[in-house]
């Protein structure tokens, strides 16, 4: 998966031992660096450690609530967080997207569809090689800047923390103002692989987004509206 010298390294967050070496083999052979952690606690101490590019997390930790995990690790790293549960129950899911994972898988899981989700996460546009610099634009509606080279965003010259599938989300609909993206083409755009899931994913970091930019929770708000029925769009303050 990664041509370079260095390796992505990749933490498995999981109490389960066979459920945490299954997870660890898979991600070595997508050409990661994998660490096993059998606690909520020892994931949050690895992931101070070790810094990783992906975190996989089971939500059904002995000592930590794994939604809590979330929510910490989301305060200290900006990997791509994945979501493994065997709650079939739609609120953890959503919750888990609200408090800042990228993705969720249910178990039991197919470490091929596992590596294919990751794999599209890691097509997503990075920042550009440093042996080919090329200078990424700097968006701007209002008071809103999105400086892509930085990956940094604000809002009346406030910082906002975006997660990153947030950000790319806004990168996406804000390089085209007005244009209505169908929530298909959009999750295509932003995950580079076909749906990655059912709609309330693309939805709920929708509302991540919208909170984050301070709009009204429903179709009306400053930046991002919701058009009835198909999908999304940006729209600057001065469209009203």
């Amino acid at each position: 998966m990664n041509s370079g010298a260095e390796r992505r390294r990749a933490l498995v967050i999981e109490d389960a031992a066979d459920v945490r070496l299954l997870l660890c083999e898979t991600l070595r052979q997508a050409g990661f660096d994998a660490t096993g952690a059998g606690t909520g606690a020892q994931g949050l101490q690895q992931a101070e450690l070790l810094q990783p590019d992906l975190v996989t997390l089971d939500l059904s930790l002995p000592d930590i609530d794994g939604i809590e995990v979330c929510r910490q690790l989301r305060n200290r790293t900006s990997a791509y967080l994945i979501m493994l549960t065997g709650r079939d129950e739609e609120t953890d899911r959503l919750t888990g997207l609200e408090v800042g994972a990228d993705d969720y898988m249910i178990k039991p899981f197919s470490p091929r569809e596992l590596r294919a989700r990751v794999g599209a996460m890691f097509r997503r546009p990075r920042l550009p090689d440093p042996d080919e610099p090329q200078e990424l634009p700097r968006l701007r509606s209002g008071d809103l800047v999105v400086d892509q080279e930085r990956r940094e965003v604000t809002l009346a010259g406030t910082p906002l923390r975006l997660t990153r599938t947030e950000f790319d989300i806004l990168v996406t609909i804000m390089s085209r103002p007005g244009r209505v993206w169908d929530r298909e083409t959009l999750a295509r755009q932003v995950w580079h692989t076909d749906w990655p899931g059912d709609a309330h994913v693309l939805d709920v970091h929708i509302a991540n987004l919208r909170h984050k930019l301070g709009d009204r929770a429903r179709g009306g708000g400053r930046w991002v509206r919701t058009v009835r029925g198909v999908g999304y769009s940006f729209k600057g303050p001065s469209e009203g």
